[in-house]
């Protein structure tokens, strides 16, 4: 058994107690509560565990956003999340090609992504977030404008490019 697969575990234990006593902007500052917990981890080894445990990013009221766990399991949950990140959160939809770009408020484009492929869209095949902005993957690439279609829907009308 590799040293990883024994600490995984309990490093995850620890994030899911930092996150619940915590707020944590960034996966720097969630790395540096584990180091202070003794739990010495590299920041791609947090966002591995970031990803697994299905933490999103949530607004905290002040234009600011802290990492959270996603309160609702299940299929129709997770639509209902996605529904609300959408909402909330993205600003603009536009496609080209196989490709939909997805823009959102800062800091918020890792939640809205990390909920896209929770959501298991059959014709998404892989999302890439930055701050604002997502790369959107569709295959078929007959398919982007129905994705489109499906994701300005979701935003409630808000996102326009």
């Amino acid at each position: 058994m590799k040293k990883d697969e024994r600490t995984k575990p309990r490093r995850q234990e620890k994030i899911r107690e930092i996150i619940e006593n915590h707020i944590v902007e960034t996966q720097e500052e969630l790395t540096a509560l584990l180091r202070r917990e003794h739990i010495t981890a590299t920041q791609a080894t947090v966002s591995r565990d970031v990803k697994e445990l299905m933490l999103v990013k949530v607004p905290t009221g002040d234009g600011r956003s802290r990492y959270a766990f996603p309160k609702a399991e299940g299929g129709a949950r997770r639509e209902n999340r996605l529904e609300a990140l959408f909402a909330d959160a993205v600003t603009g939809v536009d496609a080209s090609g196989a490709l939909v770009v997805l823009r959102t408020l800062p800091g918020m484009a890792n939640a809205v992504a990390s909920a896209l492929d929770a959501a298991q869209w059959k014709n998404i095949i892989g999302t890439v977030a930055g701050d604002d902005t997502i790369l959107v993957v569709v295959k078929p690439e007959s398919a982007a404008s129905t994705v489109e279609m499906r994701m300005k829907a979701l935003s409630g009308g808000n996102a326009v490019c």
